[in-house]
């Protein structure tokens, strides 16, 4: 499998990006700022968008599908979502190319510009509620729950893979709703819902909390987040949930008669997480010999490699493993029996540890005559001799438990990582020698957050929900604060 990975404690970072390219999950692209996904990586995805879309659709959410481009005077309709984006839109101006008349090569038509200027959207919330206009007449079209999976494009300066690139895939919700109430609720639903996915399913440990005005979703009244924290000791939002209150129904004229005939504008939220959630996966569990995959979310869950000399010996183990196969896929257990004659059984070990492979079968001649098989995970990297007739058992223990183990590691590393301060001094000292959540007191004012992230990098990532209010004094300033807020570093 080529060289080792560089430790994390030597380059988190370099870490990182060798690790996505080694596991075959992504690779740069010939577009600045964009990726490849590749099979492996995009299993991934396939698997987390399975569950998010099952739980989705279990809260009543339909899916649709809207344009990818979006008229320019849209985005201009409500001003702070235009002013936070602006920066990021990439424009589409004319629709047709031409050889250059002095054969240099191909050239834009100047003939052909568009009569208006076209965005691809960095999100859909304006040619959305352009649409939600012609559907919603009444109380009887509320609530209106639509999720829509797509590809969305935010011109990025500086890209990393999965973390941060220039197009990037996701799933964005936006509901309409009759009264504030109902917005509100769905908001903070949803928020709820992809922490119970991070925990669950990604064995990502998050806090649920609210962002300050300053980091707010352009337009919003509220966003909700769940923030989780990676092995560096940085911050990652996992996932947005935005109450909009009734700025969007207002800026696109949406309207609906209540019961009583009165015309009311509508109250909206927006939602959403995107491939940036397999960045989280990697950062939060994996270890200086590759991925470590959660079984929930694991493409392969178990891999089987024969240890053979000859044909006939390959033989004798593949008729051996057939109804091993056939029971774990029964069992809705990913299965992959590794049958290769091109590499040897080393390689494939590193292969399969690489790639986060959550357990592996290895089994030999000596192992048929003996009735067992050896099982080895892949999170403790411990390994037992197993009897073949328990092995089946013995699996979906494994999977259950190294689901539990990891989510506890990682739960284990964040509460570690969570660093009460009550002085600016302290807070400095904390965020540089120890990293992680640092929970402190903040006067409330932009002025103030805006100084701290000026001089230490570090942002709020939110107000946590779960936290009891403890009233004190701004560790800057001094001033009275109701409740402290968690800052850290951030991806």
């Amino acid at each position: 499998m080529g060289k080792r990975l560089t430790k994390r404690n030597e380059d988190y970072s370099k870490w990182y990006n060798e690790l996505v390219v080694g596991a075959d999950l992504a690779e740069n692209s010939g577009v600045r700022g964009c990726m490849v996904i590749k099979p492996y990586g995009f299993a991934i995805w396939e698997k987390m968008q399975a569950e998010l879309d099952r739980m989705f659709k279990e809260t009543g959410h339909e899916n649709a599908y809207f344009p990818l481009f979006i008229p320019k005077s849209y985005l201009s309709k409500e001003a702070s979502h235009v002013e936070g984006f602006a920066k990021e839109c990439a424009v589409v101006t004319h629709y047709r190319l031409k050889n250059a008349e002095d054969g240099s090569g191909i050239i834009v038509d100047p003939d052909a510009k568009l009569e208006e200027e076209l965005i691809v959207r960095p999100t859909s919330e304006t040619i959305i509620w352009d649409t939600y206009r012609r559907w919603i007449q009444s109380y009887r079209d509320l609530p209106l729950l639509i999720n829509q999976w797509a590809n969305v494009v935010r011109w990025e300066m500086r890209t990393r893979l999965f973390l941060r690139t220039a197009e990037f895939l996701w799933q964005e919700g936006h509901t309409a709703h009759a009264t504030e109430p109902e917005a509100i609720e769905e908001a903070e639903k949803i928020m709820n819902l992809y922490a119970d996915f991070a925990e669950n399913h990604m064995a990502m440990p998050v806090i649920k909390g609210l962002k300050t005005e300053s980091e707010r979703f352009a337009g919003a009244v509220e966003t909700y987040c769940i923030e989780g924290m990676m092995q560096d000791g940085k911050a990652l939002q996992a996932g947005t949930s935005h109450f909009l209150g009734q700025n969007f129904a207002k800026a696109f004229d949406v309207k609906f008669a209540t019961k009583e005939g009165k015309q009311e504008y509508v109250w909206a939220t927006s939602w959403g997480v995107s491939t940036r959630l397999v960045g989280a996966l990697i950062m939060t569990h994996s270890d200086d010999n590759g991925l470590v995959l959660p079984p929930k979310l694991a493409p392969i869950q178990v891999v089987i490699i024969p240890i053979y000399k000859g044909l006939e010996q390959l033989d004798a183990i593949s008729e051996k493993i057939k109804p091993l196969v056939k029971e774990l896929r029964s069992k809705g257990i990913s299965v992959k029996f590794d049958n290769r004659d091109t590499h040897k059984p080393g390689f494939k070990f590193n292969e399969y540890e690489l790639k986060g492979v959550p357990v592996r079968l290895a089994v030999g001649q000596r192992d048929l005559e003996n009735g067992t098989y050896e099982v080895a995970r892949r999170d403790t990297l411990t390994k037992e001799v197993v009897p073949m007739d328990g092995v089946v058992a013995k699996i979906e223990f494994l999977l259950e438990d190294i689901q539990k183990n990891i989510y506890q590691k990682a739960r284990d590393f964040r509460d570690t990582h969570i660093t009460k301060v009550d002085t600016y001094e302290e807070f400095k000292t904390i965020l540089e020698e120890k990293g992680g959540f640092i929970s402190a007191h903040w006067d409330g004012t932009l002025e103030t957050e805006n100084r701290i992230k000026d001089e230490t990098k570090a942002t709020i990532r939110c107000i946590p929900i779960d936290d009891e209010r403890e009233a004190g004094l701004c560790m800057v300033t001094g001033k009275r604060s109701e409740r402290r807020v968690l800052f850290a570093k951030a991806y």
